[in-house]
């Protein structure tokens, strides 16, 4: 058959026979894929582990990161400041959702920046007491998340390390002053002191600079332990606190485990990494079209006491027998 002759029907005849299917597939629209906003405190390097641990939750749902979502990823690198502009940006990127991981801080940054978008926070503080939700049980608007409720441990740790260290009549507690409940906490942890008839000396830090100078005070002073505050800043300059306390053989309670593996002593709260599975766990819910607002707030089902029996043994100290069978994990 000639080209330059094609009848019409023979012209119908093949795109019938499908002449023309390259460019109906090449114009079909595949479906969009749905848009995670993940807003970080920290810095990526030191959230692999529980990075994975959010993905775990992503796949309960049925979600998995390049297959049937994306995610674009912003870290603040314990730069706090950075926050606000970090949400517009998300925001500005109409995400579908906005994760919001490592404290308060970032949930508090998405709330100010959408009032629309979804926000799932994770925390380790009293959302309700931070000023995240209305109610751990009705959160209402467009935000919800899970919280460790590591913060309201803190008179707990103090306990535990008193136990650990009685001879220890002089505690420090250290909070970074940039977190604005900070001094609300102390004044919250001023009555667990007391009552445990312990002088608590009180140790602010928000940069590595400011971190070797409360040791240098904590030492002067002649604090026999000390207490380090949830946070953030601490968490990723862990490393370094764990560091100081060895170098200046100071027992020291931390906030989560993390600590206790980089070396630290002592550890009392609920696990990171579940809370970042469940974090996961309702981005996805509200991608499935849930809706914040009829999401309570997860609260932890049970808290781990972590003890390090080679830092101990570092320090001179001999666990007591009771505190080793409370113990959840042991780290030699």
């Amino acid at each position: 058959m000639h080209f330059g002759r094609l009848k019409r029907r023979d012209f119908i005849a093949l795109l019938g026979g499908g002449a023309v299917a390259w460019p109906l597939a090449a114009h079909s629209q595949q479906p969009t894929m749905p848009v995670i906003g993940f807003l970080g405190s920290e810095s990526p390097e030191l959230f692999a582990g529980r990075l994975r641990a959010f993905h775990r939750g992503l796949s309960e749902t049925g979600y998995v990161e390049g297959r049937n979502v994306a995610i674009e990823y912003r870290w603040a690198g314990a730069d706090l400041g950075r926050l606000p502009e970090l949400a517009a940006d998300l925001v500005e990127r109409r995400v579908a959702v906005i994760a919001a991981s490592g404290g308060s801080a970032p949930g508090l940054a998405a709330k100010a920046a959408t009032s629309t978008i979804p926000i799932v926070f994770q925390t380790g503080a009293d959302p309700v007491k931070d000023g995240l939700v209305a109610s751990m049980n009705r959160p209402g608007g467009n935000i919800t998340g899970a919280t460790r409720l590591a913060s309201a441990m803190e008179p707990k740790r103090l306990e535990l390390l008193h136990e650990l260290v009685p001879k220890a009549a002089v505690i420090a507690f250290l909070i970074n002053p940039s977190n604005r409940i900070a001094e609300s906490r102390v004044l919250e942890m001023q009555e667990p002191a007391r009552s445990l008839g312990l002088q608590l000396d009180v140790l602010r830090a928000s940069s590595e600079h400011e971190l070797e100078t409360a040791f240098a005070t904590l030492v002067r002073q002649g604090a026999g332990a000390l207490s380090v505050g949830t946070g953030a800043i601490f968490h990723d300059r862990r490393e370094q606190i764990v560091a100081l306390a060895a170098r200046h053989g100071i027992p020291a309670m931390y906030e989560d485990r993390d600590f206790v593996t980089a070396g630290g002593l002592m550890s009392y709260t609920a696990g990171l990494d579940d809370s970042q599975r469940q974090l996961g766990l309702y981005v996805g819910r509200i991608l499935k079209g849930e809706k914040p607002a009829d999401l309570p707030v997860l609260q932890p089902a049970e808290f781990n006491l972590v003890l390090n029996l080679k830092t101990a043994k570092a320090l001179g100290l001999e666990i007591p027998p009771r505190l080793l069978a409370r113990a959840d994990e042991l780290i030699e």
